[in-house]
């Protein structure tokens, strides 16, 4: 029998782990994702999450304090999606976590919102560019596995 942390297919890295947890339940929310999604050049969110309703959610994946002081990019995200999630662990201090931002509780199977982010809906325009975006990023890592030998 093979238990939860011996599975082969669980992320080394702690913050890729939580991404792991939040695709996972997001999914089971009717959400898909794409992990290390790049938005805008220089920023590149942990998750963006693509819900039914064609809402774009973004989540920032934080293992430690001193992750999240590191992060210095974050309200740039803001801009490009209609809710901004923060993901952490039981362990992680959330009184660091600015107030106005949604929160999720993580580990690497699954994920539970503590807090609904509040909705800033995106202009019609920079929707259509981003679900673009979206699929166009999610095709070319389908397309890279499918094909390794390929330059997508």
């Amino acid at each position: 029998m093979t238990t939860h942390d011996t599975l082969p297919d669980l992320p080394a890295m702690p913050g890729q782990r939580l991404a792991r947890g939040v695709s996972r339940h997001l999914a089971a929310q009717g959400f898909v994702s794409v992990e290390e999604f790049v938005p805008a050049r220089g920023l590149r969110v942990d998750v963006m999450a693509l819900g039914p309703k064609g809402e774009l959610w973004v989540v920032e994946c934080k293992s430690s304090r001193a992750d999240f002081q590191s992060d210095s990019k974050w309200q740039g995200y803001l801009e490009w999606c209609d809710r901004f999630f923060w993901a952490v662990d039981t362990d992680f201090p959330t009184d660091l976590l600015p107030d106005g931002c949604g929160l999720i509780m993580a580990d690497a199977y699954d994920a539970e919102i503590l807090r609904m982010a509040p909705e800033d809906r995106l202009a019609g325009a920079r929707r259509k560019a981003m679900i673009q975006k979206f699929a166009t990023q999610a095709a070319r890592r389908l397309q890279a596995l499918r094909d390794p030998g390929i330059n997508v």
